[in-house]
């Protein structure tokens, strides 16, 4: 098994906690090692290879170790990607000095709570999209079974052999060119909802045509300018794109209602804040309101 690094401290299990607490996700799939209670491996499908990863043990260091199917290791894509998903691009060092130079007593208090979190992210572009979109206005629990059912009905299995102890659930996510040309009413029997439905193909459609751009290339203000002209993706889906796709350090999604909800709770001592006032929160968080803004709703979510 090949060794990434992650800054310490670095806590794999905790970090991954969301891909175990709505339900499984055939694409970023948890498995729990019954001999291990505080283990376990999240799989994935990486460049059409089954990929497996662990927490290194203290002896390797600071990180994970990845075994890749259908090879004999770690090639530079399958690295790439995984490094992605869980949230190399942050800035965790920073964040870190940040907080404890701010004098912030429930930012300190969180960020000791859960030292070594690295949120993760979505791979792809359309991953992410789909995400947001499968999430609108819904529980994250009815979003993962959703999203769980299209990457079983369109995603495809890993190619080759697979890696030792594969689950044979594992798909990979599916991809946009796959989506433009379908019906919008095939999605329908997955528990997508009519508009939803033709929101996930036009984006699709968006993607593959060109139309978008290249969304990493740009700045925080045109990404969201140019999300927010296809039909269904409006500032809440835009804010999560930047923050859980291209990891913006100042993505903060001030419409989030659990992120609302976490503000309330944890910066306004249980005064309900408004849309407006967790806006202004923002600058008191710069430049790390993305970071911040998943510390808030880790410490809403676990206890």
């Amino acid at each position: 098994m090949a060794f990434l690094p992650f800054p310490a401290p670095y806590d794999f299990r905790l970090s991954t906690s969301r891909f175990r607490a709505y339900g499984p996700d055939p694409a970023t799939l948890w498995q729990d090692d019954p001999a291990d209670p505080g283990g376990g491996a999240l799989w994935r499908v990486v460049a059409g290879r089954s990929v497996r990863i662990v927490a290194a043990p203290a002896e390797r260091g600071s990180g994970v170790l990845v075994e890749a199917g259908s090879g004999s290791g770690m090639d530079a894509a399958v690295a790439a990607e995984v490094a992605h998903l869980l949230g190399a691009p942050f800035d965790t060092a920073g964040f870190s000095a940040f907080v404890a130079a701010s004098g912030d007593v429930a930012l300190r208090e969180l960020h000791g709570r859960f030292s070594g979190f690295r949120p993760p992210l979505a791979p792809g572009a359309f991953e992410a999209l789909v995400t947001a979109i499968t999430a609108q206005q819904v529980s994250l629990f009815a979003a993962f079974a959703v999203r769980g059912r299209f990457s079983a009905a369109f995603g495809h299995t890993p190619d080759g052999a697979a890696a030792p102890g594969a689950p044979p659930t594992l798909r990979a996510f599916p991809e946009a060119e796959a989506l433009a040309g379908v019906d919008p009413a095939e999605l329908l029997p997955l528990g997508f909802s009519g508009r939803k439905a033709e929101y996930v193909v036009g984006v699709a459609q968006a993607l593959t045509s060109g139309s978008l751009g290249e969304l990493a290339a740009l700045p925080d203000a045109e990404v969201k300018e140019r999300l927010v002209a296809i039909r269904g993706l409006g500032e809440w889906t835009a804010d999560w794109f930047l923050a859980r796709h291209l990891a913006r350090p100042q993505a903060w999604p001030a419409g989030d209602l659990v992120l609302r909800k976490a503000c309330s709770r944890h910066v306004a001592a249980g005064r309900d804040l408004t849309t407006p006032e967790v806006r202004a929160l923002a600058a008191r968080f710069a430049p790390f309101e993305n970071l911040t803004a998943n510390l808030l709703l880790l410490g809403s979510t676990l206890p």
